[in-house]
């Protein structure tokens, strides 16, 4: 392989948007939810980052139901602006069935809302497995 980022043209929707991302361990990071792209020299459009999370995917879906989906997550993020999880484009190591990258899933930190809902909803139910 020639070196992390993507290295060569893809079908955005087919090849990239709702697949799963996965660390070097193999452990589920985020799915895809959207794409930030950037204008090449040359004209053509490149990925430039992943994005995740309920904020990137709210906007894609569209209507009624994209605006709800954006609205609660901004609801339940402490920041005043906040930004969807962003994993960067040279951190992608492969793509197959699912899109690889170099860091480790800790490291990443896209996963704001997952975290949440285990801290304030998974945690306080009786009985719950809370091994990771």
């Amino acid at each position: 392989m020639a070196g992390p980022g993507f290295h060569r043209q893809y079908d955005a929707g087919l090849h990239l948007l709702d697949r799963q991302i996965v660390d070097p361990d193999g452990l589920p990071v985020a799915n895809v939810d959207d794409i930030e792209l950037v204008v090449r020299l040359d004209g053509r459009l490149a990925v430039a980052a992943l994005l995740c999370g309920p904020g990137a995917l709210g906007p894609r879906m569209g209507g009624r139901l994209g605006r709800w989906t954006t609205a609660i997550w901004r609801r339940l993020r402490p920041e005043e602006d906040p930004r969807p999880g962003r994993i960067d484009a040279q951190l992608v190591t492969g793509t197959d069935s699912a899109i690889h990258v170099a860091a480790a899933v800790d490291e990443l930190r896209v996963d704001g809302l997952e975290r949440w809902v285990r801290r304030y909803v998974i945690d306080r139910i009786p009985g719950a497995d809370h091994a990771e």
